[in-house]
């Protein structure tokens, strides 16, 4: 073999034969560690003395499936612009504010529902254009831009509600929509599927998801080969919007009204879930079944503590703490796949 040849062949050819057998389950086990965590954590919270007579019900199984609607919706909302390398800490609040416009127009105004989602549709398609606009024209800061608009918002839903808790004239079609269920599945994940599954399309089989992922890694160098940085942008922040809407619906469908609460709360564990779904199905890549594992076991890690008797603080110190370790994960697993 001449001295060329021999810098051409294949660099794994000089790795010892056990570490090039290795790769392929180490690659397995990064793909879908996510996942035996989840069926682990839910073994030991059935066998669990202290949650075993709840948890593994049938009941508990669609209470927990229902309640998560929404953050999955959320987390969706949050994994578009992540995709693009952007930070989007309105989604809470735009949840919030959708759920609040939509069931004040029809306590205070009686307007027919389809009129109300369309108003609600209005305000996270008004907050992701501004955010997008601000953001990827006017080059300010994703983080910083978000979480004022989620302030905004947050006060906003203070002014309108004064603190108080929207219940009456709420439509009884959009009650039952957010309370009963077909085949005994809640009807609310028939429209969480959809749209996991819209996005899913959107971000991983489309030019557009490309264009998405490419900004993501590199946007210096997406711009360079021709890519609509700015549109591509600002339309990732319309959908985060849109999809945000879509999640205040669902929680005014499932408590059947809206509360002054701003929403905030609402984009940590969404936020955490996005960043454990990196670690998972295309390790060190925002990914939309990845998410949707991350919700799971957030929230089935929650739930078993509750049962468990877990004191209130429990909860959000998982939740921050799930944050803290996905973020840790994700960006070594980015890291090194670039």
């Amino acid at each position: 073999m001449t001295q060329t040849d021999t810098a051409d062949a294949p660099a794994q050819a000089t790795e010892p034969h056990g570490r090039q057998a290795a790769r392929p389950l180490l690659h397995f086990a990064e793909r879908y560690a996510l996942a035996g965590l989840l069926v682990v954590v839910g073994v030991f919270f059935t066998v669990l003395p202290a949650s075993s007579q709840i948890f593994p019900t049938a009941a508990n199984i669609q209470i927990l499936a229902s309640s998560q609607a929404v953050t999955l919706l959320i987390a969706l909302a949050a994994l578009v612009p992540l995709a693009a390398g952007f930070f989007d800490f309105s989604a809470g609040a735009v949840a919030a504010a959708s759920s609040v416009v939509m069931a004040g127009m029809m306590a205070n105004h009686g307007l027919p529902l389809w009129t109300c989602v369309l108003a609600a549709f209005a305000v996270g398609l008004t907050v992701g254009f501004f955010n997008g606009i601000a953001v990827c024209v006017f080059g300010m800061n994703s983080f910083v831009i978000t979480l004022a608009a989620a302030t905004l918002l947050g006060g906003g839903i203070q002014w309108y509600t004064h603190g108080q808790t929207i219940s009456k004239n709420i439509s009884p079609a959009l009650i039952d929509f957010g309370s009963l269920t077909w085949g005994g599945i809640p009807r609310v994940l028939f429209v969480v599927a959809g749209a996991t599954l819209g996005i899913y399309y959107l971000v991983d089989q489309t030019p557009y998801g490309r264009s998405l992922r490419a900004m993501g890694d590199n946007p210096s160098a997406a711009k360079l080969v021709g890519i609509p940085v700015v549109r591509t942008g600002v339309g990732a922040f319309v959908i985060a919007g849109a999809l945000a809407s879509l999640a205040g619906i669902t929680l005014t469908a499932r408590i059947g009204g809206a509360t002054a609460d701003n929403g905030t709360a609402m984009i940590f564990p969404a936020l955490a879930a996005v960043f454990l779904g990196a670690t998972a199905i295309r390790p060190g890549h925002f990914n939309v079944f990845g998410t949707v594992f991350g919700v799971t076991l957030v929230a089935v890690s929650v739930s078993g503590l509750t049962l468990a008797g877990a004191a209130d603080w429990v909860n959000p110190v998982f939740n921050g703490a799930a944050l803290a370790v996905a973020v840790m994960i994700s960006s070594y697993l980015g890291k090194r796949t670039r």
